[in-house]
């Protein structure tokens, strides 16, 4: 059994934006900075003390104190600055950790360069950044932290070792050093930024799929609203209508009124005639979602993406005689399933196939168009945000973001259904829309 739907009378376009996935804005706590500035503060200052007291180490104390001051009061105005900049943009955050890197490095200078075990200590500001900034800022600061190792590593004073002369370690060595610490920066720049703008990236994502279903929750209540308010409105409505019947009945054709009570009785019909429209419109039972037939849910859900030209066919394989389901019209079912519909009216030639199978236990819909297919080296990954089948241009072209397909997934799922991706036999994409809950089929 198969029915084909085809529109003939033009395309609708949509245009989706969603919001920005990181700001530009308001990204690091300034708080963060600031505790963490402490805490290093607070073990300058142990370390060098420690060192001169316990390993009696002749240093050039006030030159290290006088860095570990400039610290303290760089904190105490940013502190100062918290109370109306909670939050630091790239630039400023930015600023505040090349800073700590340059305070580092001075201290470093003074006590021994790369020969102080401490050296690894400077990419302690490079891990933050990497981990909450942009792509810039730490391209930046990556280079700042090579470029103080290699000063580091060219000029600063010998560790005054205690009861011997001053004394270095070979060149060699302190090349080694160089390299390694060179390369950790590198690695922990690039690694943790991959790491941290994925997240961002899924973070971002997730909220779009979150909108997405909260905009079907709201209009559910919408629908529920209207429902209220058509039956409270009912019954005055009613009274009004047959006061202007009898008002109708009873005065004369040829009143100056009779118009009037005329065009009085004609809007009554129109107000009942739209509440009765909204009445129809939302889910009964409770509040629960509308039960609905398969093909019709399938045909609705379809309506707004019909094209010029593209047949929308609707078949099913279970057998006949056990009858076509009716299913809840859930908003995470309908905004997933419109989602792949879109898709596949988008890049289909012809048509798009709609199969539904309904035997026992579950439901399967399997969606296929006649386009040119998803990329091979793609269809593994379908699903994951922001991966798409369209060239960089098209999507840009398109406002694609390549969240399509995986806002579809997070709201099916949701729904209780797995979602499999594929070409077909003979070309074009296929979704397979799966549900094994005994009680979604009705």
């Amino acid at each position: 059994m198969s029915e084909a739907i085809t529109n003939t009378t033009g395309s609708v376009s949509a245009t989706r934006s969603g919001p920005a996935l990181v700001s530009a804005e308001g990204r690091v706590s300034a708080r963060t900075l600031i505790t963490i500035r402490w805490i290093a503060v607070a073990g300058q200052f142990a370390t060098l003390t420690t060192v001169m007291a316990l390993f009696e180490f002749e240093l050039a104390l006030a030159q290290a104190l006088a860095g570990v001051g400039v610290s303290v009061l760089v904190n105490l105005y940013a502190a100062r600055r918290l109370a109306t900049h909670p939050f630091l943009d790239d630039r400023e955050a930015a600023l505040y950790l090349a800073y700590d890197m340059v305070q580092l490095t001075a201290l470093l200078y003074l006590t021994g360069g790369l020969d102080n075990p401490f050296a690894v200590l400077m990419l302690a500001p490079l891990t933050v950044a990497a981990s909450a900034l942009g792509r810039m800022a730490v391209i930046v600061l990556t280079s700042l932290a090579v470029c103080c190792f290699t000063g580091l590593a060219l000029v600063a004073t010998p560790l005054p070792w205690p009861g011997a002369e001053a004394a270095a370690l070979p060149p060699l060595y302190r090349f080694g050093v160089w390299v390694a610490l060179t390369l950790s920066a590198g690695f922990i720049a690039a690694y943790l930024y991959q790491v941290a703008d994925g997240a961002r990236r899924l973070s971002g994502a997730l909220n779009a799929s979150q909108d997405a279903l909260a905009r079907a929750q709201r209009a559910s209540a919408v629908g529920a609203l209207a429902a209220a308010a058509a039956h409270e409105l009912g019954s005055p409505l009613g009274t009004i209508a047959v006061v202007a019947k009898e008002l109708a009945r009873d005065i004369p054709l040829d009143s100056p009124i009779a118009e009037d009570v005329a065009l009085l009785q004609s809007q009554v019909a129109r107000c009942r005639d739209i509440l009765a429209e909204l009445s129809r419109r939302p889910g009964d039972r409770g509040g629960a979602e509308p039960i609905v037939p398969l093909a019709a849910l399938i045909e609705t859900t379809a309506a707004p993406y019909l094209r010029h030209g593209i047949d929308l066919l609707i078949e099913t394989v279970a057998e006949p005689e056990e009858g076509a389901p009716q299913v809840q019209s859930v908003p995470e079912m309908v905004h997933g399933l419109a989602n792949i519909l879109q898709n596949a009216m988008q890049f289909a030639h012809e048509r798009v196939t709609v199969t539904a199978d309904w035997t026992a236990p579950g439901l399967t819909l399997r969606v296929q168009d006649d386009g040119p297919g998803y990329p091979a080296t793609l269809v593994a990954r379908l699903g994951e945000p922001y991966v798409s089948g369209r060239n960089p241009a098209a999507r840009e072209a398109a406002g694609n973001m390549g969240l399509g397909l995986f806002i579809a997934q997070t709201l099916l799922e949701r729904s209780g259904a797995s979602v499999r991706y594929m070409n077909g036999r003979a070309g074009g994409a296929v979704v397979v829309i799966r549900w094994k809950h005994p009680t979604f089929t009705v």
